[in-house]
């Protein structure tokens, strides 16, 4: 659906203001450099297959949305070239064309015409659109006496409306209150199952997970990194984390800052048809740590993952730590592991999952031996009931 081939993208930044005629044409006979030139994108190539959803992820600047306004026909690039088969929808600067000085029901009509919808599409979508937003009240007030977080959820409730092959979409997860957020997310959700084509850059690295098929990682203006969304993600949270400089030898590859990192890790190593599994872990403050969040997942041995979690997903208040201070974590689960060989990675992060202080990739191992063998990845205690029935007369 989209084809992007050896995309580049300049600005020209003048450093001499020019406000007339005269300059103009006397800074044409300067000798010294007036106008430096900014590479945004650098041979960027990509192609996304009909009903994929891709993930743009980097840091600011990097040049994720001068790719999307470039996909969307908003910027033309310096040099290569995009193809995009089908009607193409941006969700890039939701609200645009809105007129403050009209009521929220007159912009809703008119964001719906500039999107190609007709009057009466308009006015058969129209209540749909409001209880999408969860503005009923507020329909008849000038826009310019709404709320910021109001204009946006209007403006994505008739942006959700618009027919299009192609969606491009520029953060507009985060719009809204958590209650309104969850409902974006909800949409999204059946986007992804109504196999529509969706380009979608973000920082959320838990929405790309959750989302994406795919994704690239754009660093220093060239795409660095591009695969699977759980690969990348890992690579873009690896860019805001030094590696530890004094780490002990451990097994298994490890990476964080080290403001608090795991001393003690205790997991049986081997479990039977009735034992739980019980992670016993101790960790010790380097610096001072507000509300880290504990997570811990689980693979076996070709590397599939089987579970996981973390305390923020448990409701578990974690507190701060002081320089030098210790804590506890245990954590216990059921014996749902199959027959054989299982790896645990540990983690520790801060609450938005940026900040690395500790990741323990295969920090333990255990062995799980059962009577029931099984080829699937977990195997709960299942019961099994059959009552034969008396046979029917002819």
């Amino acid at each position: 659906m989209i084809r992007v081939t050896n995309v580049s993208k300049d600005f020209m930044l003048p450093h001499l203001r020019q406000t007339t005629l005269k300059g103009k044409v006397l800074n044409m006979f300067r000798k010294s450099r007036t106008i430096e030139v900014q590479q945004a994108l650098r041979e960027i190539s990509f192609d996304v297959r009909r009903g994929e959803f891709l993930g743009v992820v980097g840091r600011n600047g990097s040049g994720k949305s001068t790719l999307l306004k470039i996909l969307a026909g908003i910027y033309m690039p310096t040099r290569g070239g995009v193809a995009v088969g089908g009607k193409l929808v941006p969700f890039i600067e939701l609200g645009v064309g809105f007129n403050p000085e009209l009521t929220g029901r007159e912009n809703v009509y008119l964001n719906g015409a500039l999107l190609g919808f007709s009057k009466s599409e308009v006015a058969a979508m129209y209540d749909d659109i409001v209880e999408f937003a969860e503005l009923e009240e507020s329909m008849d007030q000038k826009l310019k006496n709404y709320s910021s977080g109001m204009q946006v959820r209007i403006a994505f409730s008739v942006a959700t409306r618009a027919r299009a092959d192609v969606l491009l979409i520029d953060e507009v997860l985060a719009v809204g209150d958590a209650a309104f957020q969850r409902k974006c997310y909800e949409h999204f959700r059946a986007l992804k199952k109504s196999a529509t084509t969706i380009v979608f850059v973000t920082h959320n690295m838990d929405a790309v997970r959750e989302f994406c098929d795919r994704a690239i990682l754009i660093e220093n203006c060239r795409i660095v990194a591009q695969g699977s969304a759980e690969d990348v993600a890992a690579e873009y949270t690896e860019l805001f984390n030094p590696q530890p400089t004094a780490a002990p030898p451990v097994q298994g590859k490890r990476r964080g800052s080290g403001a608090i990192r795991y001393s003690e890790v205790a997991v049986p190593g081997l479990l039977g048809d009735e034992s739980g599994l019980t992670l016993g872990l101790e960790a010790v403050a380097e610096q001072d740590v507000e509300e880290p969040v504990y997570s811990f997942f689980i693979k076996n041995s070709s590397g599939a993952p089987v579970l996981g979690t973390n305390s923020i997903l448990k409701k578990q208040a974690t507190g701060s730590l002081r320089k030098g201070e210790r804590v506890r974590v245990t954590w216990s689960v059921p014996n749902v592991f199959s027959d054989g060989l299982h790896h645990v990675d540990l983690g520790i992060t801060d609450r938005q999952g940026l900040a690395v202080y500790d990741h323990w990739e295969e920090a333990a191992s255990f062995t799980v031996v059962k009577e029931e063998k099984s080829p699937y990845i977990v195997t709960p205690d299942t019961s099994l009931v059959i009552v034969k029935a008396g046979a029917t007369e002819a």
